[in-house]
C-alpha cells in the first residue's frame, strides 16, 4: 500500500510541475487544489533533482564515448536511440540534447551540394516508384545511383550502389577509378547473384548507365520492371541521395584520402557500420539487416 501510495502522490508532483511549467500556474494554487502541503512538493522536486542529476552523471561517460567511437558524427537522435539500444534505457531526445550542449559536442556532420552529368538516353523509363519510398518486405523496391570521391592530389573515384527500400541496407557497391558502364553493370551484377530471386522495382535517375540497352536488358533478364527519376528532379530519387548525404558527412568529409585504397577502406568500413550497427528510428531503432530479419520473421 505504501508503494502505491508513493505513485500516486509522484503522479500529482508530476502534474503540479508540468502545469507550473507550461502553463505558469502558482504552485502554491495548485498544491491548495491538489490537497497536499507546498512544503511536500518542493521536498520531492528537490529529491527528483537530486535523482536527476545524479543518472546525468553517469550518462555523460556514455555519451562521450558513443561521440569519440564514431569521430563525432552523432548527433543527439542518433546518440539518443544508441544508448537507449545498446544499455536498455528509455531516454527521451530532449535530454540528450541539454547534456550534448552542456558537453560541447555536436555532430560534425555537414552536406554538400551535388553535381550532374547530363546525357542523351538510348533508353528512358517512366518513374513508376512515384516517390512510394515505402516497402514491407526486402527485394521490393532498389535504388540506385553513382556518386564522385576524390582522394590524394586530383585523384577521383566513384562509388556505385544499391539500396533496399525494405529495410534500407545497401545491397550492393562497387568502387571505381571511371564513372563507366563496367561500374555499375559490376554492382548490379553482384546483387542479382547475392539475391538471384529478387524482382525488385529498380529505380535511378536517368544516368548514361541506366539509360542504355545493355543494362535494360540485364533489367529484363533478370525479371525486374525498371523505374527513372524525372528529369532534373533528384529528389524522385530521395532515399539514395540522403543515403550519400548521410555517408559523406559522418565519412567522407571528416577525413583526408591520400589514396584511392585508403578512400575504398574507409568506404568499404562505413558501410559495413551502416548496415550492422547504425541503429534508425525509422527501422524501429534497429539496424537495417536487423530490420530485415524482423521483416522475414513477421512475414513468416
Amino acid at each position: 500500500m505504501a508503494v502505491l501510495s508513493q505513485i500516486k502522490y509522484d503522479a500529482i508532483y508530476q502534474a503540479i510541475q508540468e502545469l507550473y511549467e507550461k502553463e505558469n500556474y502558482p504552485i502554491q494554487k495548485l498544491c491548495d487544489i491538489a490537497g497536499i502541503q507546498r512544503s511536500s512538493y518542493y521536498k520531492w522536486r528537490n529529491r527528483q533533482a537530486n535523482a536527476n542529476a545524479l543518472f546525468n552523471t553517469k550518462l555523460i561517460p556514455l555519451i562521450k564515448e558513443a561521440y569519440q567511437e564514431r569521430d563525432g558524427i552523432l548527433g543527439y537522435r542518433q546518440m539518443t536511440i544508441k544508448l537507449n539500444r545498446e544499455y536498455n534505457l528509455t531516454l527521451n531526445y530532449k535530454r540528450i540534447y541539454r547534456l550534448m550542449k552542456i558537453l560541447h559536442i555536436q555532430s560534425v556532420c555537414r552536406k554538400k551540394r551535388k553535381t550532374y552529368i547530363h546525357s542523351t538516353p538510348e533508353i528512358t523509363a517512366e518513374n513508376i516508384l512515384n516517390r512510394e519510398f515505402s516497402a514491407n518486405n526486402f527485394g521490393e523496391k532498389w535504388l540506385t545511383d553513382v556518386t564522385e570521391m576524390k582522394y590524394g592530389i586530383g585523384g577521383k573515384a566513384y562509388l556505385s550502389a544499391i539500396l533496399d527500400l525494405g529495410d534500407k541496407s545497401i545491397v550492393a557497391f562497387v568502387l571505381g577509378h571511371s564513372n563507366n558502364n563496367e561500374l555499375v553493370f559490376k554492382t548490379f551484377d553482384i546483387a542479382h547473384k547475392e539475391y538471384p530471386d529478387a524482382s525488385p522495382l529498380f529505380h535511378s535517375d536517368r544516368g548514361f548507365q541506366y539509360t542504355s540497352k545493355r543494362f535494360h536488358k540485364k533489367l529484363v533478364d533478370a525479371g525486374m520492371t525498371q523505374s527513372m527519376s524525372r528529369v532534373s528532379r533528384c529528389i524522385d530519387n530521395g532515399p539514395m541521395e540522403a543515403f550519400w548525404g548521410m555517408m559523406k558527412s559522418e565519412m567522407y568529409y571528416l577525413k583526408k584520402f591520400s589514396s584511392y585504397d585508403d578512400l575504398e577502406d574507409a568506404i568499404c568500413e562505413y558501410i559495413e557500420y551502416y548496415n550492422n550497427h547504425r541503429y534508425q528510428k525509422r527501422l524501429n531503432c534497429m539496424t537495417p539487416l536487423e530490420y530485415r530479419q524482423y521483416l522475414l520473421n513477421t512475414a513468416a
